[in-house]
């Protein structure tokens, strides 16, 4: 009887390491799915009503609309004139979308860029421990808008805003924290010891 529950236990364990990856991968291909959606809906709002009514793979129309404006958009930055045009749209129509304003500096945040948000820092609490956060606007008054994250939901998370003396910044972009936030946490140290040893956790 022993044996058997020996067993049973071991088999149990040694499955649930296969399973438990993969249910994390379906996890995360679920909510980037559901991003993908959710990002190109205004897009589809701008065609006439009906028209993706029937539609039978969201995702795909999703992938298509988002490849078909970033491919216009770059057309309409490869000239002046289109250029021109461009920024024309932009202002007039794109910035009237919710999502994109978020959309562009979340594109700036992967390239690290100076004035993206999602800016990768370190959050010290009142109580001395620390919190990965996204640094999503600085108010300029000594206060900044964070996104607190949720693991594994490297997107899901709480707002707050926070003075910016109880914020360090590190050198990261937000694929290497958004790894680690999908893994639980496994990887922080690296992240840490990466940007302290670029001198690049500061105030």
């Amino acid at each position: 009887m022993k044996q058997i529950v020996e067993f049973m236990k071991t088999t149990v364990i040694g499955g649930l390491f296969v399973l438990l990856p993969v249910l994390l991968l379906y996890m995360l291909l679920a909510e980037a799915l559901q991003l993908v959606v959710a990002l190109a809906t205004p897009i589809a709002d701008l065609f006439p009503k009906g028209v993706f009514a029937k539609v039978n793979a969201p995702v795909l129309i999703a992938l298509i609309l988002i490849v078909s404006v970033s491919f216009l958009l770059g057309i309409a930055l490869r000239s002046a004139a289109l250029s021109r045009l461009g920024g024309w749209i932009e202002s007039t129509v794109l910035t009237r979308l919710p999502v994109y304003t978020v959309l562009k500096r979340l594109t700036k945040g992967f390239a690290k860029e100076e004035a993206a948000a999602f800016k990768p820092g370190l959050l010290t609490s009142t109580e001395s421990w620390k919190d990965i956060v996204y640094v999503i606007e600085d108010h300029g008054d000594g206060h900044l808008t964070v996104l607190v994250p949720w693991a594994p939901t490297a997107f899901s998370g709480s707002v707050k805003v926070v003075s910016r003396d109880r914020v360090e910044m590190l050198d990261a972009n937000i694929g290497d924290v958004s790894k680690v936030l999908s893994l639980w946490g496994v990887g922080t140290r690296e992240l840490l010891v990466k940007s302290s040893a670029n001198g690049k956790v500061q105030e």
